[in-house]
């Protein structure tokens, strides 16, 4: 009698986790639980402490907007100025390049597609700190360095390329696209495979040519594709790091490679000053979500479509 009733119990039980108003929230349930503990606390837990003087040990102090205020200065400031140039060329090349890359390999034009989609994708599975020293090499100080040759031999002379602003700028720009110019590819082409040909023909029967054709039909097929490119690409280019690390073999990326994200690591882990740092991630976050909110504002994101 007792197994009887014990099984009644567990059939009821089974019979309300399969309840298919009940089913969605089982499903969703690890995801949220995931979502919780590795994005949301650390959210919360990094805003309390800008707002708190954290000592030795677990000693802490609340100082209200302190934290912030302290972040008016020039090492501040050029990090941001750093990863803001370095975050507007970052979206620029690597939403156009890949773009007329895409276009060409999808258009049929060039021959051995399939080769140059695997040649394009392969450096995005290379290590960054391995390509960082080989980028390093390549674009060094010294007369020898592989860049400065070819400056020295069409008649040009040296660069100091990883040593001013400018060309440090070039190089890091010139990493990113090695690396993450085969990934938007991918994007881009699953993109311009799922817009109908007929479309395309109905272009050229109205006399459209391949420039048109490319602006009235391809573009506004691609806008999904475009928008989530970007998004992407905005919140790599704040958040660059690695790159920098791997090219001036520094944690802060030294002075004209040092991103917002090398500053805050500076001042968290070498000055031990994590109520400062926190306030510089909180920054650095209200900056990406404007910067993405006015893109996306820009590019009709909000918009409803005309039924």
């Amino acid at each position: 009698m007792q197994k009887k009733i014990t099984a009644g119990i567990h059939r009821r039980k089974l019979h309300g986790l399969t309840d298919p108003r009940v089913v969605p929230y089982v499903l969703v349930t690890p995801f949220l639980i995931f979502f919780a503990v590795v994005y949301l606390y650390p959210l919360i837990s990094t805003i309390i402490m800008s707002f708190q003087k954290i000592s030795s040990g677990r000693n802490t102090t609340f100082i209200g907007f302190k934290n912030y205020a302290r972040l008016n200065t020039r090492d501040f400031w050029m990090a941001l100025q750093t990863t803001g140039r370095y975050a507007v060329w970052d979206v620029i090349v690597l939403t156009i390049v890949p773009l007329l890359i895409a276009t060409v390999l999808n258009s049929g034009l060039a021959k051995g597609t399939n080769f140059f989609k695997s040649l394009f994708f392969i450096p995005s599975l290379t290590s960054i700190i391995v390509a960082g020293i080989v980028f390093r090499l390549a674009f060094g100080t010294l007369e020898t360095a592989t860049a400065n040759r070819v400056l020295t031999f069409f008649g040009m002379e040296p660069v100091k390329w990883l040593s001013y602003a400018g060309p440090a700028n070039f190089v890091l720009i010139l990493l990113t696209l090695w690396r993450w110019n085969g990934v938007n590819i991918v994007y881009y082409l699953s993109g311009l495979q799922s817009i109908p040909k007929d479309q395309y023909e109905a272009a050229q029967i109205d006399g459209a040519n391949a420039i048109q054709s490319f602006l009235h039909v391809t573009l506004p097929g691609l806008k999904p594709v475009l928008i989530y490119v970007i998004t992407i690409t905005v919140l790599g280019g704040f958040s660059m790091f690695t790159e920098s690390v791997a090219l001036w073999q520094q944690k802060n990326g030294g002075g004209v490679g040092r991103t917002i994200v090398g500053y805050m690591y500076m001042v968290g882990f070498d000055r031990n000053d994590f109520g400062m740092a926190s306030a510089i991630g909180i920054v650095l976050l209200l900056l990406v979500l404007v910067v993405n909110l006015i893109q996306l504002i820009l590019m009709g994101f909000f918009k409803k479509e005309d039924q």
